[in-house]
């Protein structure tokens, strides 16, 4: 009799400790059977609707929603969120960072008339620029300060976006969009360092390409880069300087990055990010507010 007794309160706790496990477990497990409804209609997920456009639900205002959000057929908003477009909300740095993105490409194919990628005349072409063309070395600052302006508004526009919680559903993939355009915009601001083939310019890519070669997998200095066979001969930094040194290897494809390649790449993401910000519903911004004389009591 007292071992029956005993074992009462053991089992009791036994079964306790079992319902505590098993309700502990039905989340995981309701998440679970979410995802494989989810692998079996992927186009209804949250994750497709945020990169590919959706179809509307078949609704009396489904063919007049495929004019009005298609962007192509109806350039401008039907609505616009007021909130969402006050400046002192938005900053206008998405905007001012295209702006720039524009100039960049005016004052960079004018400055292409007077620049040779060679290691002989480079830094003779911007002299020549500087003190001879007219209206020159104006036309130089232009495009180099307009890099500088671009790199702070990118990085205010990501921080702004952040703080604001733009980039939370629906606006996930645009999010990405928007951290590999930061990315290319770091890299048209590196590859445009050395193209004045100055000491300025050959340090900074220097000290770049060296830190290159310690990347991951990438580089052979860099974690399990031997084991993918990497060498100083074959990884990142030689097929950056094309070479293992910075000379007129180098200054021919930072040229060819710089002018061509990054931004025919940059302009592309642009297009699908100004895309996605007009499918996602336009410009991310606050929960909508009403004033007093609007509210209906």
């Amino acid at each position: 009799m007292a071992d029956e007794k005993q074992s009462k309160p053991e089992n009791t706790e036994a079964r306790g400790l079992f319902k505590k496990v098993k309700e502990g477990v039905k989340p995981f497990q309701d998440k679970l059977n979410q995802d494989l409804e989810a692998l079996k209609k992927p186009e209804k997920t949250q994750l497709w609707k945020s990169i590919l456009r959706v179809k509307h639900d078949e609704t009396p205002r489904s063919r007049s929603l495929g004019v009005l959000t298609n962007v192509f057929l109806h350039l401008h908003p039907a609505r616009i969120n007021r909130d969402a477009v006050r400046y002192n909300y938005t900053w206008g740095m998405g905007g001012i960072t295209f702006y720039l993105f524009v100039v960049l490409t005016l004052t960079g194919v004018l400055l292409m008339f007077y620049y040779h990628p060679s290691k002989i005349v480079a830094f003779r072409d911007i002299l020549y620029l500087e003190h001879d063309v007219p209206f020159g070395k104006l036309l130089r600052n232009m495009h180099r300060w307009g890099a500088h302006l671009m790199i702070i508004t990118v990085w205010l526009h990501m921080m702004r976006v952040f703080l604001t919680g733009s980039y939370k559903k629906p606006r996930e993939f645009n999010w990405s969009v928007g951290v590999i355009l930061l990315v290319l915009t770091m890299l048209l601001s590196f590859t445009g360092y050395l193209l004045p083939d100055d000491q300025l310019g050959f340090w900074a890519v220097t000290v770049g390409t060296n830190m290159a070669r310690a990347s991951p997998m990438l580089g052979h200095e860099g974690p399990f880069g031997p084991q993918m066979g990497m060498t100083a001969y074959n990884d990142v930094r030689f097929a950056l300087l094309g070479g293992s040194i910075v000379d007129s290897n180098a200054l021919l494809r930072a040229y060819i990055w710089h002018c061509i390649g990054i931004p025919i790449i940059t302009a592309t993401f642009m297009i699908v990010h100004f895309w996605r910000v007009r499918k996602d519903g336009g410009i991310s911004g606050p929960a909508p507010m009403m004033l007093e004389k609007e509210m209906k009591f």
